[in-house]
């Protein structure tokens, strides 16, 4: 009887947990975002010193100077050396994982954010007019703002764009009262300043 119930209360489990997967199974979420940079150390002292994160594991040379394995493993030219990696700790966000590559195909250009491809990484403050000063202080590049964004789903967030010395573009972003789709969506994204 013990081995029935069991296996029914099991059974149940196992068609609960079917009925609602959606998408990847088992997928907790974001562990990290991954961005190449061509100078790790640079990139390491700029991620510490100015954001404020926190270097906590780094590894590498990958390379296979006779097989396919990078291509293989990631896509890449097969004679691509992966000199290292960083992973770096920002607050209460996902890991920023840095990487340095050398590779006989490599771009140097930098996508713009409207380039296919393009991208920025966010940070959550909670005093944008603080963080944005900090940064001129600091002589990085900012671009316009802070700006508040006033109407639409995302009013009642500010946020300002700013570039590493190397051209990767962050943005400072607040929303200390939430944003105005929250008072009627069904769910909320995922935000740092609720951690």
């Amino acid at each position: 009887m013990i081995g029935y119930v069991l296996g029914a209360i099991t059974g149940l489990i196992l068609f609960a947990a079917a009925a609602n997967a959606q998408g990847i199974p088992t997928m907790r979420g974001q562990d990290h975002v991954g961005v190449t940079v061509p100078d790790i150390g640079q990139a390491i002292a700029f991620f510490e010193d100015v954001i404020g994160c926190k270097a906590h594991l780094s590894f590498g040379p990958f390379r296979d100077d006779e097989g396919d394995f990078m291509k293989n493993l990631l896509n890449v030219h097969p004679r691509t050396v992966l000199n290292q990696i960083t992973l770096v700790r920002c607050g209460n966000g996902s890991n920023i994982e840095l990487m340095e590559y050398a590779s006989p195909d490599q771009k140097d250009t930098i996508p713009k954010n409207s380039d296919i491809g393009g991208h920025h990484i966010a940070f959550y403050v909670d005093d944008i007019e603080a963080a944005v000063a900090y940064l001129k202080e600091k002589k990085v590049e900012t671009f316009f703002g802070p700006l508040p964004v006033k109407e639409g789903p995302a009013a009642g967030q500010t946020i300002n764009y700013f570039r590493a010395p190397w051209g990767l573009q962050f943005e400072l972003i607040s929303y200390p009262a939430g944003m105005a789709y929250e008072k009627t969506a069904s769910g909320t994204l995922w935000s740092p300043k609720d951690q």
